[in-house]
């Protein structure tokens, strides 16, 4: 019995030994050198790896096992783990193989090849190398949803494979049905491991020319519509905090001054905002004077909002994948859900290749559902924004709340590729959309291809508003504390215009909202669309005013008028210039029209003026204006730090590091 036993002993450690697992190392190459991305594993399990940029590999494995070496174009080579604890291949081409892939346009047939590898062929790989070469160079290739310039095929082929998760090859007569006449020759769709992948800086801005200074005598009157957006300061704060190059598009200094609060009184008679105005001496040039025009929606407690039917609109692409973009998107939407009331309904629609629907209408109440569906939502493939805004309209329409809000909540990093996708397809198409009554708010997430020219296009459109969520610290202040007043409008088409006083100004420029202008006859058209105001929104704009009779390096001599009178007004004397409002009631198809006086008279800057007036001259350094009045960003800092006030929420505080972070950088 116990030489039973003894055996029994050596037997074990005789049949462990041989199943002891040993790491395994080695190189694959070809006839021209070695091959990254050949997918190595072992037959019958899926356990592999795949070779880096120099054809190396490694993996754990036991004697005995077999290890299958797979690459497209490439006889599949068989290989008996011995005692040798190094492994070299050198591989043999596949004829057959390659004139299938070559044919196609990458469209392999046989499921083998399409799966086995992770990484295209190399275009040395074939004797046929003119050929390959030409369809590596027209095939379309889009990483992470994002199409790539044909220019740069060649860095998508040397992509490293460890950073891919997942291929989709498309020949060429699908890829043409499913992308168009770019996918004529192939599409190859890739998923990275981050999501994230880039070949160059692909943001896209709205080019802005900066409003110059006009003659009151030639042109008197200034219109605009009104704009709550908030993008531009958020966007900008990241470029800088990430050490990047501020793209002057991307600075929309309107939209920088109204990231902040201003202490604005409540309307106070029946219209749903009240109007503020006040004139100082321009901190950065002591010759001109620095109008503000504040605007201060009516502010409603949640309990006297409408029932809100809304609609979430989510680019689920393979370019969302990185942290700043779904992952936060979950989370954010999330702070909106737990604000939700039991008579508020929420629908979810998703969008990558395709459009669907994941959420059918549900009640606020029911979170857990709402919740539940966000948190499942993952990225990959395509983007068909077109296609999701079509369904997400349709469904908004089919739940709407008569004397409700009804809203569809688009968020994305704007990146359109599949369907209509330029700037004015999306728009053509919004502009069709808002006709049904359902508004559009917009939410921009990530950087490396954020669209915001596009996005912007969107928003305004709509009838809505353009945020950018960079950080969960923005996406709580967006939609903790500032959503849901967008969500319930107030008033829309809303549009200023200011007249201007020849007596005591000469010229005048409107500082930002270079994208919201508006011709003069416009402002009493109702047809034309305009801003909207939500509950509790404030609206700030500025203009800086050369008087009368003050030299100035900005506008050319006074050009005579034959026909036009230019006399004194009696009885505006005193009257720097009127500012005149028009709106309409969310429902309304009819403009209503307010009408204020500004007097010829300075004060001193206020907190609010002076730190608005900051962030106004920081836009301008940014976009390297010319009406600075050499003056620094020192003179920022100095005008944060006057106007900083209580700063409840620390948003202040974070301006003036943030531009002394600038400012550090120069």
């Amino acid at each position: 019995m116990k030489n039973l036993v003894v055996l029994f002993v050596f037997a074990m450690m005789a049949f462990q030994s041989q199943a002891q697992v040993i790491k395994i190392t080695g190189n694959v190459t070809d006839s021209n050198g070695p091959l990254p991305g050949v997918n190595v594993v072992i037959k019958g399990t899926t356990t592999g790896t795949l070779t880096d940029f120099d054809g190396n590999y490694e993996l754990q494995a036991s004697k005995g096992d077999v290890l299958l070496f797979n690459y497209i174009g490439f006889k599949t080579e068989h290989i008996k783990i011995a005692d040798s604890k190094v492994i070299n291949v050198r591989m043999q081409e596949d004829a057959q193989a390659l004139e299938e892939i070559v044919v196609v346009g990458y469209g392999a047939q046989k499921q083998n090849h399409a799966t086995s590898s992770h990484i295209l062929s190399r275009q040395s790989i074939s004797t046929k190398g003119t050929e390959r070469q030409k369809d590596n160079a027209e095939t379309l290739y889009i990483v992470d949803g994002t199409p790539i310039p044909q220019a740069n095929n060649s860095i998508i082929e040397k992509m490293n494979p460890h950073d891919i998760e997942k291929r989709h090859i498309y020949n060429r007569s699908k890829a043409k049905r499913t992308f168009g006449i770019s996918g004529k020759n192939g599409c190859i769709v890739i998923t990275t491991k981050s999501g994230n992948y880039n070949v160059e800086d692909d943001e896209s801005y709205a080019r802005i020319n900066e409003n110059r200074f006009e003659q009151v005598l030639l042109s008197p009157l200034s219109t605009f519509s009104i704009d709550v957006d908030k993008a531009s300061y958020s966007n900008v704060r990241r470029m800088i905090d990430n050490g990047q190059k501020v793209t002057p598009g991307a600075v929309k200094i309107e939209e920088m001054i109204n990231y902040f609060d201003y202490e604005y009184s409540q309307p106070k008679d029946r219209h749903p905002f009240s109007i503020h105005t006040d004139v100082a001496v321009t901190p950065w040039n002591s010759n001109t004077k620095l109008v503000r025009i504040g605007l201060q929606g009516k502010e409603y407690g949640t309990a006297g909002l409408p029932a809100s039917n809304l609609t979430f609109l989510i680019d689920v692409s393979g370019s969302m994948g990185s942290e700043s973009k779904l992952p936060l998107l979950k989370k954010a939407f999330a702070l909106l859900v737990n604000q939700l009331r039991e008579k508020d309904k929420v629908s979810i629609v998703v969008y990558a290749g395709a459009a669907g629907v994941v959420l059918n209408p549900t009640s606020g109440a029911d979170k857990k559902a709402i919740l539940t569906a966000l948190e499942n939502l993952e990225s990959g493939g395509s983007t068909a924004g077109g296609e999701g805004i079509e369904l997400a309209y349709d469904l908004a329409q089919k739940n709407f709340k008569r004397h409700g809000n009804n809203r569809v909540i688009l968020a994305t990093d704007g990146d359109f590729n599949v369907g209509a996708s330029s700037d004015m397809a999306m728009e053509e198409l919004i502009e069709k959309k808002r006709k049904s009554g359902v508004f559009l708010s917009v939410l921009g997430f990530g950087m490396g291809n954020y669209k915001d020219s596009k996005l912007e296009t969107l928003a305004d459109k709509g009838n809505g508003n353009h945020f950018y969520i960079d950080t969960m610290q923005e996406a709580q202040k967006v939609f903790g504390k500032e959503l849901g007043g967008t969500l319930h409008a107030i008033a829309k088409d809303v549009k200023i215009q200011v007249e201007f006083n020849p007596t005591h100004v000469q010229a005048y420029r409107l500082i930002g909202y270079e994208n919201r202008m508006l011709a003069a006859e416009d402002f009493v058209d109702d047809s034309k669309d305009a801003g909207e105001l939500g509950s509790g929104h404030r609206v700030t704009a500025l203009y800086e005013v050369i008087p009368v009779g003050v030299k100035n390096e900005y506008t050319p001599d006074h050009i005579p008028l034959k026909y036009t009178d230019i006399q004194k007004k009696e009885g505006f004397s005193d009257e720097l210039l009127t500012v005149k409002f028009r709106y309409k009631k969310p429902d309304g198809d009819k403009s209503i029209e307010l009408i204020s006086g500004v007097k010829n008279s300075v004060t001193e800057l206020s907190e609010d003026f002076s730190f608005a007036s900051a962030v106004a001259l920081f836009g301008m350094h940014l976009r390297k204006s010319p009406y600075t009045n050499n003056s620094t960003i020192n003179t920022v800092e100095e005008l944060a730090e006057k106007g900083r006030g209580v700063d409840k929420y620390g948003y202040r505080a974070e301006f003036i590091r943030l531009v002394k972070a600038y400012n550090g950088s120069l």
